[in-house]
């Protein structure tokens, strides 16, 4: 599979990213991002974009490849309403459009858990939006990624300082279902690729499940 991924140089992109890297079945991944990633790997291309509003249908960059995982984010703590919107909504939603060959692409949308378009809270319905407009763009496949506490690959380099607080609870988490690590985080989606899923909403147990039909037919 050939997969194009951005948000390589944040904690869930950086990680998806190395995992990635050791799956034999994975023939390429472009990173797209407006920074390096500093990883130096023969099946890695960057694509370094100072604007992701900018880039045009056509790009000859976005062409032959099976999927998106478009993991590139912000959190809405602290974060300016308009600021938000750009990145959560409206740059997902120029990227996903600009995409060639749709019809034969899937489109991951990471949201996170507890997204959603009728909710409450304002990042909730921002990210809701986005995982429903998408589904209206043609793809083959498209789904709402939605994990919660994920636990970071070896290597790694871009981890937030509220991730060692979350670790400590990471194994409770786990224990009630709400927790991944990186592999499962990789794996699971390039089953969505591949296979498929009933379900267009992803959360932590469909992850578990899918990362374990990897290596099953």
């Amino acid at each position: 599979m050939k997969i194009i991924l951005t948000g390589a140089t944040g904690y869930v992109g950086e990680g998806t990213l190395l995992e990635l890297l050791k799956v034999k079945e994975v023939e390429k991944v472009l990173s797209v991002s407006r920074r390096t990633t500093g990883i130096h790997h023969e099946k890695l291309e960057e694509y370094l974009v100072p604007d992701f509003m900018q880039l045009k249908a056509g790009d000859e960059h976005f062409k032959g490849y099976d999927a998106v995982f478009f993991i590139a984010g912000i959190t809405s703590v602290g974060t300016p309403k308009d600021i938000y919107v750009r990145i959560s909504q409206e740059i997902p939603l120029h990227f996903a459009e600009i995409m060639p060959d749709k019809e034969q692409m899937t489109f991951i949308y990471l949201s996170g858990a507890g997204t959603d378009p009728n909710g409450r809270q304002f990042w909730q319905k921002v990210k809701g939006k986005t995982e429903t407009d998408i589904q209206t763009m043609g793809y083959r496949r498209t789904f709402a990624f939605r994990p919660a506490i994920m636990r970071w690959s070896r290597g790694q380099r871009h981890i937030q300082a509220m991730q060692y607080v979350f670790i400590l609870f990471y194994p409770l988490v786990r224990l009630l279902g709400q927790g991944n690590n990186m592999r499962e985080i990789a794996l699971s989606q390039l089953v969505l690729v591949r296979d498929g899923y009933h379900k267009f909403t992803i959360n932590p147990r469909d992850i578990v499940t899918l990362a374990k039909q990897f290596h099953k037919d």
